[in-house]
């Protein structure tokens, strides 16, 4: 349906095109989608449209980009709070708008994947997921290398379980969650305490239960000195 010719500021018609076309993209395979629906819509002709973005692509990428902004101002974490039930609930926000926006998803993790502007995009939102888990962990030197290498791992296998998911419904949502956070706590228990890193609720990994010592990271410190304990999560080196 078009919408009435109207003015905007160049700011308020930016934000315009990128909603219309967000509803489009995730209406649509990305290759149905057709700028010229997108200014029709809009209410403005063709040639305005092109003034604001030049073609599909630049206006997909704006669209994710808010997207990846908005994911991210609603997944905060906070350094006194668990972060199992932290990540958890960020995965949730994650898997609610990879569903509502299945085909704006599936485009930019499958027909725009040699697409350099949207991989950056999608590479910076996981670059500050880790960073935002690493800082609450309050590690430092080669401890948080290794966690962040763990992490990284991990967010990458969740964005290849979750494109599963979307493209062909392997698997429930609910299992998909379960995989996802049972990938976590085994690939940090590999190298630590979970427990004591993922805060309470992640107390109770299975390594434990036999009562060997918790895992530990071999320490960037001489014999006899120990790390700072400024962080409750610090590990023990």
């Amino acid at each position: 349906m078009t919408n009435p010719r109207r003015r905007l500021q160049p700011t308020q018609r930016r934000e315009q095109l990128i909603d219309v076309g967000a509803r489009l993209f995730a209406a649509r395979p990305y290759h149905d989608v057709l700028m010229e629906e997108v200014a029709e819509q809009a209410g403005i002709s063709r040639a305005l449209l092109y003034r604001y973005f030049p073609n599909k692509r630049v206006l997909f990428a704006a669209i994710y980009r808010q997207a990846a902004g908005r994911l991210l101002a609603d997944t905060p974490i906070d350094p006194a709070g668990s972060l199992l039930e932290q990540l958890s609930a960020g995965l949730d926000v994650h898997f609610d708008y990879f569903a509502a926006n299945k085909n704006t998803v599936l485009a930019a993790n499958a027909e725009l994947t040699g697409d350099p502007v949207i991989q950056a995009i999608i590479n910076d939102e996981l670059a500050e997921l880790r960073r935002r888990v690493l800082d609450a962990t309050g590690l430092e030197g080669r401890a948080r290398g290794v966690v962040s290498a763990a992490l990284t791992s991990w967010l990458v296998f969740v964005r290849a379980l979750c494109v599963e998911w979307l493209a062909n419904g392997t698997f429930s949502r609910a299992e998909l969650h379960d995989m996802c956070v049972g990938a976590l706590r085994g690939a940090l228990g590999a190298v630590t305490d979970v427990g004591r890193l993922l805060g309470a609720a992640g107390a109770g990994d299975p390594g434990d239960a036999d009562g060997r010592a918790a895992r530990e990271i071999d320490p960037p410190f001489p014999p006899g000195i120990a790390p700072s304990t400024g962080s409750s999560r610090c590990l023990e080196l």
